[in-house]
């Protein structure tokens, strides 16, 4: 740095970004890496996520200057209700603590990460937005911040835009507003923080100043291997279903079962699946490799021949997800578990209003209204409901604490998804005992995809 500085240097935001005025590309001291020169403006712009490493490198040089970037408050409400935390929470929090408050929390399902945000809150004692992936979740946190907290809390999504010391936002609403709300919260929290490395999401993320950051997931690994480093921090604090199961979630057992085709069925399976591998080869696709999906949607709409591939491809996949043989052992689950809360999971919605025509059982679906999907979570959490049947939207973001029985007719070869779909019925209850069954078509390539799925600590 050379020459000297009449006035001190000033930090602000900006439309998610930091401004560094009063420095010159020749008079400045050191930055973090972040920072570029706004020719235009003659000032230095970092993302707003590098506020801590501008304030502890400018703190650390003795660098005068003045903090007009953050206007975040500390939080002076404590929780109403405190309880001892269990072991694992405590330690989870004081490795987050260690990590400067900075990292991922990967907890199964029913072990209390709402709980673990709350401690996280009351430790920071800064404002705190929550960000989460699904309406549904909006509502379930505005809850418990509100019985936690008290009043009054902040909503931001499905119609609402109410900023307060603790608000609760969609990552949709999020990534829409953080350029003006990026320097209101010294805290963030994401919940399911496996949605936050998209591109998009993950912008939310930069443009906000909050130096302390929190993510919670059960589930973090991410097919496109995006780590969280850059826009929360490191995974700080990790336990398994199998770590936790037992004393602090139900005990659970998972049985996959196999079902044959009959002699007809298997007949068409085979000969849809050797029109549709035969297209496969004769234009050197590899579905394994990851423009595979892409290169065969491509080549197949490009002639009667690729047609032909791609109708043979949904006929081989609709007779093993929906074999009759399926729903033939359903019925029969349905029975044995008369008395359990049972989740029914498909991975399409076809299947789904099927099972809810023959079974006679409420179907949920993105499709379902609200006020309908509320009214049937709440009966089957009360009881009067003994099962429902879903597709993908009950994966998570969803409370039903009763349930014990899961039934997976078809799914997708996500790791991912199966956890989730086993954590929904693993929340403690006295001597509850869940059960997961997987049903799969024997001789098809759902056996394949069940062992993709099943590449996890859960099913070992």
């Amino acid at each position: 740095m050379t020459g000297e500085r009449k006035d001190p240097l000033k930090v602000t935001f900006d439309a998610g970004t930091l401004r560094l005025e009063g420095a010159t590309k020749e008079n400045t001291p050191k930055l973090p890496p972040g920072a570029r020169w706004d020719e235009r403006e003659r000032v230095f712009r970092l993302p707003a996520i590098d506020y801590a490493a501008l304030v502890l490198t400018l703190r650390a040089q003795a660098v005068v200057y003045t903090d007009e970037a953050r206007v975040y408050t500390e939080l002076e409400r404590v929780p109403k209700v405190v309880k001892e935390p269990f072991p694992y929470q405590e330690q989870a929090l004081r490795a987050w603590e260690k990590a400067r408050c900075r990292g991922v929390v990967v907890l199964p399902t029913g072990t209390g990460k709402t709980f673990l945000a709350n401690l996280a809150i009351a430790s920071r004692k800064r404002s705190t937005l929550v960000v989460v992936p699904t309406l549904d979740l909006v509502n379930q946190w505005y809850d418990g911040l509100l019985a936690a907290f008290g009043g009054p809390i902040g909503i931001l999504g499905g119609g609402y835009h109410e900023i307060e010391d603790i608000t609760v936002s969609t990552y949709d609403s999020a990534y829409l507003h953080m350029e003006r709300i990026g320097a209101r919260f010294g805290l963030l929290v994401f919940d399911e923080c496996h949605h936050l490395p998209s591109a998009s999401y993950s912008m939310a993320a930069k443009m906000s100043l909050a130096p302390f950051r929190l993510g919670l997931t059960a589930t973090p690994e991410r097919t496109d291997e995006r780590n969280y480093d850059e826009t929360i921090g490191p995974i700080v604090f990790r336990r398994d279903i199998t770590e936790l199961s037992g004393q602090y979630l139900a005990e659970y057992d998972v049985q996959r079962l196999a079902v044959p085709l009959s002699p007809e069925e298997r007949a068409e399976y085979e000969a849809a699946r050797e029109t549709y591998r035969s297209f496969l080869r004769a234009n050197s696709i590899r579905m394994s490799e990851p423009d595979g999906w892409r290169r065969f949607l491509l080549l197949s709409s490009q002639s009667d021949t690729g047609r032909r591939a791609f109708a043979a491809y949904r006929k081989q996949r609709q007779l093993a997800l929906a074999a009759p043989g399926k729903l033939t052992l359903l019925a029969r689950l349905l029975h044995l578990h008369r008395h359990d809360k049972t989740i029914v999971f498909t991975e399409d919605n076809a299947t789904v209003y099927t099972i809810a025509r023959q079974f006679l059982v409420p179907a949920i679906t993105h499709q379902t209204k609200v006020k309908e999907r509320s009214f049937i979570l709440q009966a089957f959490n009360e009881g009067t409901l003994g099962a429902v049947v879903t597709s993908k939207v009950l994966n998570e973001g969803v409370n039903v604490p009763s349930a014990n029985v899961a039934i997976v007719l078809s799914g997708s070869g996500s790791v991912r998804e199966h956890v989730q779909r086993l954590g929904r019925i693993l929340r403690k209850a006295d001597d509850k005992f869940a059960t997961m069954y997987e049903i799969i078509a024997a001789g098809t390539g759902e056996e394949y995809v069940s062992e993709r799925r099943r590449e996890h600590v859960a099913y070992k």
